[in-house]
This record gives structure tokens, sequence and C-alpha cells, in this order.
């Protein structure tokens, strides 16, 4: 059996009745048995195509993403794989190391439980489920060697708010995997990007660049109010409920957005713009989450608390 590329990101199983010498080994191949909710294909996105409409995109937690890569020893900027309230379950045709970190969920082998292993050696024909996390929304999965998938504008992220990059992750889609990399001796440290269990996240902004638009009542109500993640949130951005700010009316212009800008609709309620954010928008931003803490945004759930502390 050999597996052929039909399209970039694509494969497509064919069989033979002999191999056609000198063809060489088959390509390794990353199949998803269960695609869950949503996940996709991320890497480190497009930066710098603002100017020409183009989101940055790339993983919603980063630090995560980026740690899941050296756990297998890859570039941090390797093809992985997004998984958003768990769901998955992928095999692979030849034995790789993965690592799963971000959000903390359950994760098995075969139907067995496996214990505290950010890392481990994947074999062969096994299946590795992702189970929904115990804190957070968003884990990552890198497998040695990295996933290869269509890339476009130099990246193999999906935007869900353009639809450039692969397509999402569905059961039954195979991926080709790069070649084997060797692995860190020791494991790092695995560090989770997710709301503490018991508490609201405390994340930071800087006021600006719009923040002389709102009186002294209002940014007084930004920093003090305990905010809800609605339901209104995904890659996009998170819409924080609460006493609505009174912007009233505003007649802005259109300007550039940035990832982390806390835009204010005309509801008067927050939005915290995410990975897949518009580039511009019209609506008056208050402040910007700083860029170590919009990762932990991106790890909300709805209903989580979270506070914004102005730094300066």
């Amino acid at each position: 059996m050999t597996v052929t590329s039909a399209a970039p990101g694509r494969w497509v199983r064919t069989r033979h009745r002999s191999p056609d010498p000198g063809t060489g080994p088959e390509p390794a191949v990353l199949r998803v048995v269960a695609a869950g909710p949503a996940a996709s294909v991320q890497d480190l996105g497009r930066p710098g195509l603002a100017h020409l409409g183009v989101p940055a995109s790339g993983p919603a937690d980063r630090r995560s993403f980026r740690l899941a890569n050296r756990l297998v020893g890859n570039p941090e900027d390797t093809p992985a794989l997004e998984v958003t309230l768990g769901g998955l379950a992928i095999t692979l045709s030849t034995t790789r190391h993965v690592a799963v970190t971000g959000a903390p969920a359950p994760l098995t082998v075969d139907g067995v439980p496996v214990e505290g292993a950010p890392r481990l050696r994947l074999r062969a024909g096994s299946v590795l489920a992702v189970g929904r996390p115990w804190a957070g929304c968003r884990t990552y999965l890198a497998v040695s060697g990295g996933i290869e998938a269509e890339r476009v504008l130099g990246s193999a992220s999906r935007d869900s708010l353009t639809g450039l990059g692969p397509d999402p992750v569905r059961a039954g889609a195979e991926y080709g995997l790069g070649p084997v990399r060797p692995v860190p001796a020791v494991p790092l440290e695995l560090a989770f990007s997710v709301v503490p269990c018991g508490g609201p996240a405390t994340v930071r902004f800087r006021w600006g660049p719009r923040h002389e638009l709102f009186d002294a009542a209002d940014r007084h109500r930004l920093t003090t109010t305990p905010w809800r993640v609605s339901a209104e949130c995904d890659r996009v951005g998170a819409r924080l409920t609460g006493p609505p700010l009174a912007i009233g009316s505003v007649d802005l212009p259109s300007e550039g957005t940035v990832r982390g800008a806390i835009q204010v609709p005309p509801s008067g309620e927050p939005i915290v713009f995410l990975a897949d954010h518009p580039v511009t928008g019209g609506y008056p931003v208050i402040g910007v989450v700083t860029d170590a803490d919009i990762d932990l945004v991106g790890q909300t759930l709805p209903g989580d608390e979270l506070r914004l502390v102005p730094v300066h």
C-alpha cells in the first residue's frame, strides 16, 4: 500500500498488488479517527500581512503551541493540531513521539489512560484520544517531524475569519508527516496557560489608543468589574459581559486593530480580539491586552471570570 498526495495537505491511499521496485518506504501519515467539536491545523501564522487585509491567525495559545513542538524536537513554527474542547483521536502509520500541551485533558492510548505524560511514544496503529479539558479549552498536539499541510501565503494556519489555510480537521482526514526529528533528552517542564481553578483570570492591559473617549467612571468600571466571558467567544474574539460602558454614539473611521485589542461596540460590552481578529475596526479600542497575557484569554470558556488590570 502506498500513500500519494492528491493536493497539498490531502492524502489518498492507493493499493497495489506488489511494490514498485526502487520507490522506497511509504510516507508517514497521521489519520484523524475523530475530530471533536473543533480542531484545526495551526502554525505561528501570517504576520506582516495586515496591510493586505490578511489576519495573522496562528494558535490561540502560542505559548502552549511552541512548547508542544519543542517537546518533540520540532522548530516552534512547525504545523500542529489545535484541539478545542477535546474529542480528537488520531493514529499514526509509523511510530513517533507526540506531545500534548495547553488545556490539561485526559489522554488515552487504545482506551488505556495515560497519566502525567506531556510527551509519549505513540506506536504505529495505536489510537491516541484527547478528552475534554478540566480547565481551559484549547489543547495542542504536535508530532515529531510535524504535520504536512496546505500553506497559503506562507502559512499552514487555519483562519476561521477568512477561511484561509487548510480545511477544518475532520474524521477520516489524513496528513503527511515530515522526517522524524530527535527529541530532547530530558522532557521540558510542562506549563499550562489556563484559567486558575477557583478564581478569576487576571489579565493585564495597556490603555489606548482611544481610552480618552471614555470618561473616568467608565475607565474605572473597566478595571474593577468582574467580567464574565460570554457565549459569544471563538478564535476571533471573546465578548465580556458586565455593566456596559457608556460609549454612546462614536463616529470613528476604520483603523487598524491588533491581537489583544479591547474594542467597545455600541452595546458597551468589551470584546477582546484573539488570533483570527479582523485587521481593521470602526469601534473604539480602549486598551490592548499585553502580549504575555493574551494567550490566557485564548484559553477562557463561557462563564469564566476575567479581571482587567492596567499596566504602565
